[in-house]
């Protein structure tokens, strides 16, 4: 009976626990849940899943698979996994937002250890669900502007008018994908930018045309919410 009762305090401090690391401080959203998502979320047969997990895989854990309380995952390997944004949760078939994530930690665009190899996969996955590329844009957010210190590649339509936009900033022209980061640090330092976000788009030549953004790349050139 003693034992039983420790077992069942030890789950209820653990699920509190889980709660309060989810909510953040003084309720305030936690900038660490995609964190969590990759580290806690993808492998439903671990143990106390349902427990760690702040949105467990759809048809996991007895939930009702809520848009807004699961996960959807899109694409994985063992580098890289793209999930639903969870801005798509109400919104029309055809508006697609997907987060293109490193499974290994890398906090933003500053951060020395962004993958190279995240661009190809984001694109090849982007394609998969917006089937015509000069409609495709990747873009990511600036360290002064984002809400999760964890790098997410934002896979979205672009804007009508994005291309005229991105004319504007004179893009440099990339043929790899693998090649971004190095081309946004170059078109940031041009600018003179201390912190920048990007956007990724098609050339009409099959190039790729990179952006680095004082602001947000995401609202400015993507469709990032749905009307």
């Amino acid at each position: 009976m003693i034992t039983n009762r420790i077992h069942l305090l030890v789950v209820i401090l653990i699920v509190f626990v889980a709660i309060w690391s989810h909510s953040g401080v003084a309720g305030q959203p936690s900038r660490d849940i995609l964190h969590r998502i990759v580290a806690q979320c993808l492998d439903s047969a671990v143990r106390d899943y349902c427990v760690w997990c702040p949105a467990p895989l759809r048809g996991q854990c007895a939930l009702d698979d809520d848009c807004r309380r699961t996960t959807e995952v899109w694409a994985q390997t063992d580098e890289y996994v793209v999930i639903r944004d969870i801005k798509m949760c109400g919104c029309p078939a055809d508006f697609v937002r997907g987060l293109a994530m490193s499974r290994a930690p890398v906090t933003g665009v500053e951060d020395s250890k962004r993958p190279a190899g995240i661009w190809t996969f984001a694109w090849t996955v982007a394609r998969q669900r917006i089937p015509e590329e000069m409609e495709i844009g990747l873009a990511v957010n600036p360290a002064h502007l984002r809400s999760q210190d964890y790098l997410h590649i934002h896979l979205v339509r672009l804007r009508q008018d994005a291309r005229k936009r991105l004319a504007s900033r004179n893009p440099l022209r990339v043929e790899r994908l693998e090649e971004i980061w190095d081309a946004a640090a170059r078109h940031g330092r041009g600018l003179g930018l201390p912190s920048y976000g990007v956007i990724v788009a098609r050339a009409s030549d099959g190039n790729f045309l990179v952006a680095a953004d004082g602001g947000s790349p995401e609202r400015e050139f993507t469709q990032y919410v749905c009307r």
